[in-house]
């Protein structure tokens, strides 16, 4: 089943030696459940597993920062404190894929302009969210050591298990490290290993922070499950694989050090794991995607009965303006995200009949975006729908039509081919541009309906191709931001769009916006952080 671990989360204790209310990091609890409580059995490690888990797909406390003072006013919307609402507003609002029409909702001012600061509750709220599953995890990989283990009389299987289970949370904090690293640059950085609540966390650097991901990857890799023999969910080697490619994608970014060749072997490794795509691009976004297991590496469950919530997928399918409910399976939309003209144009054809991935929704809609906070500038999209395959009511369907079933693809298939390809056109080894076309061709080939009509030659294939390439294939899957990054279109006049800057036709900013600010609570609370160049 598609949400076991969210329901073994929801239906376990809270955990609470992680969640009990305090301002401190990794405290213990200030009640009677405590570690010997909850990791006696093996039972009881699993749980503490699923909640690792399900942080990433719950609201509630965002607490566990990575500083010891976690500021009560985080962030007042339940909604919007959940990961991927909150990663998702930050990768797609900023740039040219997304626009949100209610400019009063907490944060969302100064985002597509490009005018945040270092209290705007958005970036805020994503950086202790980020801390918040990164001290869940930290507790977990301390309570699993063999040591502890050994001290509780769990041996055998059971040991072996959770050797694994380790694996898993050690994977977890990586990817949450590593989106912090790409977030903030350099953030406040503490392990297991750090002595609990007795600390004021050190920053770490951008450089030190990716050799550390790296290594943590590459120590793990061999303890986690092969691909398709772990529960879904849960990661397996292909999930360190595809992280490891993408950091490596961003290297040069990341730590001034080009690795295109590491990236295209850890691709390699992907493919050689009888990984192929799924072959209706239109399904990768429905309420039954858990079924697409040959593309799926790594997701985010929801589930309409367990995940309630209006971040997540809830967000993705009920935002975008205008789409009515008969189409997105819900009860309705929420008049707020929309496209920009520049965006649109990447696509031969706005109806989709041509690239079936152009999924716009433009009746009463705009193409231009002549207004930034009005509902009806922009076109909508329906990639996301709480329908199955078959047009069918979601799984768990939720009778009001408020919540999703729709799981988040963190890596699919579809990034690995694009990974490939431009790693090999930026100089890397171990590939070649015969492989990387015929990568790109199967994205096109499936984005046109199974025809080859939109297939490409040699010749086309360049890296700014591979860039709008990126934008039909991945677009509203949180990518966008790191891309234009990376090819020195985010902040500088090489590309504009409607809004950068603040302005219709669009401008260039300044180059500090390339980072988020770290927060001035965690500055305020913690001298040993000195905040991002510019802020």
């Amino acid at each position: 089943m598609k949400i076991k671990y969210l329901k073994i989360a929801i239906s376990s204790l809270l955990i609470a030696i992680i969640s009990a209310c305090t301002d401190k990091l990794d405290l213990l609890p200030t009640n009677d459940i405590t570690a010997e409580t909850v990791y006696k059995t093996p039972l009881g490690y699993k749980q503490a597993l699923a909640k690792v888990y399900s942080a990433f797909a719950l609201t509630g406390n965002t607490g566990g920062t990575g500083s010891p003072d976690i500021p009560s006013q985080i962030i007042s919307d339940e909604g919007n404190s959940d990961f991927l609402r909150l990663y998702w507003n930050l990768q797609e609002l900023t740039t040219d894929e997304a626009s949100w029409t209610w400019q009063n909702d907490a944060g969302v001012k100064g985002l597509k302009e490009m005018s945040w600061s270092a209290i705007n509750p958005i970036i805020n709220g994503i950086y202790y969210r980020a801390f918040f599953q990164i001290t869940l995890c930290n507790d977990f990989i301390r309570q699993s050591s063999d040591a502890n283990l050994s001290k509780r009389g769990i041996t055998g299987t059971d040991a072996e298990n959770i050797r694994k289970y380790r694996a898993e949370a050690r994977f977890i904090r990586a990817y949450q490290y590593w989106a912090l690293m790409d977030l903030f640059g350099n953030p406040p950085f503490v392990t297991e290993n750090d002595a609990v609540g007795a600390i004021l966390p050190k920053q770490i650097q951008r450089k030190d922070l990716f050799t550390y991901i790296e290594t943590e990857l590459k120590a793990i890799e061999n303890d986690l499950v092969d691909p398709g023999q772990n529960e879904y969910p849960r990661a397996e080697k292909s999930a360190a694989w595809a992280l490891l490619a993408r950091l490596y994608l961003n290297a040069e970014v990341y730590a001034g050090t080009a690795k295109y060749t590491e990236a295209i072997t850890y691709c390699n490794k992907i493919k050689a794991a009888s990984f192929s795509l799924h072959p209706n691009y239109r399904e990768l976004t429905l309420a039954d995607n858990h079924l697409n297991k040959t593309e799926n590496i790594f997701m985010i469950a929801y589930d309409a009965t367990n995940t309630q919530n209006w971040g997540g997928t809830t967000y993705l399918a009920h935002g975008p303006a205008a789409v009515p409910g008969d189409i997105s399976g819900t009860s309705g939309n929420w008049g707020g995200l929309r496209h920009t003209q520049n965006f649109v144009d990447l696509f031969p054809d706005e109806t989709g009949n041509t690239d079936q991935r152009a999924q716009f929704y433009t009746v009463g809609q705009n193409r231009l975006m002549a207004e930034l906070y009005k509902g009806t500038d922009g076109y909508s999209s329906n990639k996301y729908r709480n329908k199955t395959r078959t047009g069918a009511k979601a799984p768990h369907a939720d009778p009001a039509g408020n919540w999703t079933d729709i799981d988040f693809p963190l890596f699919r298939l579809g990034e690995i081919n694009l990974i490939y390809a431009e790693a090999v056109l930026r100089g890397g080894t171990g590939g070649d541009v015969a492989t990387a076309l015929t990568y790109i061709n199967q994205l096109r080939t499936r984005a046109y309906g199974g025809k080859t009509t939109g297939n490409i030659t040699a010749s086309q294939l360049t890296l700014n191709f591979i860039l709008d390439e990126r934008g039909r294939e991945l677009y509203y899957e949180a990518h966008r931001r790191t891309d234009l990054i990376r090819y020195k279109k985010f902040t500088t006049g090489a590309y504009l769009w409607a809004w950068k800057g603040g302005i219709a036709n669009g401008r260039a900013v300044e180059d500090k916006y390339n980072l988020f600010p770290i927060p001035s609570n965690d500055l305020s609370s913690n001298p040993n952080l000195v905040q991002n160049q510019g802020y």
